[in-house]
């Protein structure tokens, strides 16, 4: 006899509903103190860095850019995305400009990691559809670009990624609360703040960051996950394999799967079938 039918939803990790990411650009000494910050609260974000701006000349303290050979120990935890290398307007350049511009800092940032570097964030947020075609072929899965939406909805293109908000924005609080506020487990919700850390030191408001961290820290209902972490659960989760009947599945990724079965959260280990 079949069995009564069920809903089985993906979900993240620990059978969670939303998932808040940040974005943050240029790679300069302000880092520290933000990932200070994000690191007492639990926060993770990605870092979109130059490699070859290493050297730059400043006109203030606050432009420093961090030495790469900081980045190991100072971004652990987070990602480290390309910015590019030298931060071109890149949809006004030829596209040897674009591959060479995306695959030096992807070099010169995976040297300083030892891991490999898949995002970006567009610098000035200049992107076209050559742009697009030339980070896949680079190996590059995620971008994000400088358009808030306001909203909390899933990507529907990782290399054309829209984040929520900017975190000078003046609808921060509001959407913050009302972020907090969703608890209908149906659907995903994303909160993904952007900016560049510089400008919390240039405006003398980092109590921005502070209060956002201590509202959205320690939430049961969210993951805290960097950019890339959400796009490779995502991904891995479209390849777990259900029976057509539900009462079994089979994990065929390294990574742990979390799938939601009749309102009850389900761990499905790498590697691992299980029955549902």
């Amino acid at each position: 006899m079949d069995r009564k039918p069920i809903t089985i939803y993906t979900v993240f990790p620990e059978g969670k509903h939303k998932v808040l990411t940040l974005s943050y650009d240029d790679g300069k000494i302000t880092d520290r103190r933000m990932i200070d910050i994000l690191n007492e609260y639990g926060i993770k974000g990605t870092f979109n860095c130059n490699s070859g701006l290493e050297n730059a000349s400043i006109k203030t303290y606050y432009e420093e850019r961090i030495p790469l050979s900081e980045y190991k120990e100072l971004y652990k935890g987070h990602e480290v995305a390309c910015h590019t290398v030298t931060h071109p307007t890149i949809a006004r350049c030829p596209k040897e400009q674009i591959v060479w511009q995306v695959l030096e800092d992807r070099r010169g940032l995976e040297r300083a990691m030892g891991t490999t570097v898949r995002g970006m964030a567009y610098p000035n947020g200049s992107f076209d559809d050559q742009v697009v075609d030339a980070l896949k072929a680079c190996g590059i899965v995620h971008a994000r670009t400088v358009k808030s939406t306001h909203s909390f909805d899933m990507p529907s293109d990782y290399l054309r990624w829209n984040p929520t908000v900017k975190h000078n924005d003046p609808e921060l609080d509001n959407l913050c609360d009302e972020f907090l506020k969703l608890k209908k487990t149906q659907y995903f919700y994303m909160f993904y703040l952007w900016g560049h850390s510089y400008e919390f030191e240039r405006d003398n408001n980092w109590h921005i960051l502070e209060n956002f961290a201590k509202k959205m820290s320690g939430q049961d209902d969210i993951w805290y996950a960097t950019n890339i972490e959400i796009v490779d659960y995502l991904e891995a989760s479209k390849r777990v394999q259900i029976s057509v009947a539900g009462d079994f599945a089979y994990n065929p990724n390294a990574m742990d799967i979390w799938v939601e079965v009749d309102k009850k959260p389900v761990l499905i280990k790498g590697g691992q079938q299980i029955g549902l």
